[in-house]
């Protein structure tokens, strides 16, 4: 098979279906091929080992990073096994809400947002500025699973906004989050693997603890104001149609895939 320019290594050998590749923690991707869902779990246990581990960190914020990673990862983890696609987005989830119907996403939503609290109050600031860390975190945590749907599109979402903030006293915090991810991009981009919800809520709120962690409250705020703009964004209009037609974007997306 034909491959683009700047293509993986051994995307022609990628498995295609076939019943050696059903189980639980296997999903169909875009272009019909079986993936696993095991990139997300692993994403996750990377970035909470690593958060724990690495030197020169606060402990509290060590405790804030795994906490809302682990917290997103396993209600990721939820929905991507027990979900169906019944209800997509928050008007989706909040339709079926108003049918009294309880969505698996629903769920997810609620859960990721206490856990995105808890991770937020650990870092013991005021009232408000604990509920705008825990809505940051939250909100990061769903922005990039929206990203999540081609091969590498979310993780490198992740690397790109992550690596600039290497360069600051973020570093430590961040390291661990560039670290997971450099080590799965081919695996992504090969359609191996794919991080899932458990992995892409996961990678969110990461990135999202390292932000509240370091940040002015003006910035949190103005990030937070920019995360909510994007999702309600998604809800009216397709990331992928857009990627698509901004051509840097769109070579930005498709460099490492394969064809």
């Amino acid at each position: 098979m034909a491959r683009e320019a700047g293509a993986v290594p051994g995307c022609a050998g990628t498995p295609v279906g076939g019943p050696s590749r059903a189980g639980t923690w296997w999903r169909t991707n875009f272009r019909g091929r079986r993936v696993t869902l095991q990139e997300g779990p692993a994403l996750a246990s990377g970035v909470c080992a690593a958060s724990l581990l690495t030197p020169g960190l606060d402990p509290r914020v060590r405790a804030a990073t795994a906490l809302a990673a682990a917290g997103a990862a396993g209600f990721g983890a939820y929905d991507d096994l027990a979900g169906s696609a019944d209800a997509r987005g928050l008007r989706g989830h909040l339709g079926a809400l108003a049918r009294g119907r309880v969505t698996t996403g629903a769920v997810k939503m609620v859960g990721i947002g206490v856990t995105g609290l808890a991770a937020a109050a650990l870092l013991r600031r005021g009232p408000w500025d604990t509920l705008v860390d825990g809505a940051l975190i939250a909100a990061g945590a769903n922005l990039v699973n929206l990203f999540d749907l081609r091969p590498g599109r979310a993780v490198k979402f992740g690397l790109l906004t992550a690596l600039p903030g290497l360069a600051s006293p973020a570093a430590p915090l961040l390291a661990p989050t560039v670290g997971a991810c450099a080590a799965l991009l081919s695996d992504d981009l090969a359609e191996r693997s794919m991080l899932g919800d458990a992995g892409a809520n996961a990678l969110g709120a990461a990135l999202g603890v390292a932000a509240v962690a370091r940040a002015s409250r003006p910035v949190r705020l103005a990030l937070l104001g920019g995360v909510v703009a994007l999702t309600l964004a998604s809800e009216v209009t397709s990331f992928s149609r857009v990627i698509d037609r901004v051509p840097p974007l769109r070579a930005l997306d498709r460099w490492g895939r394969c064809a």
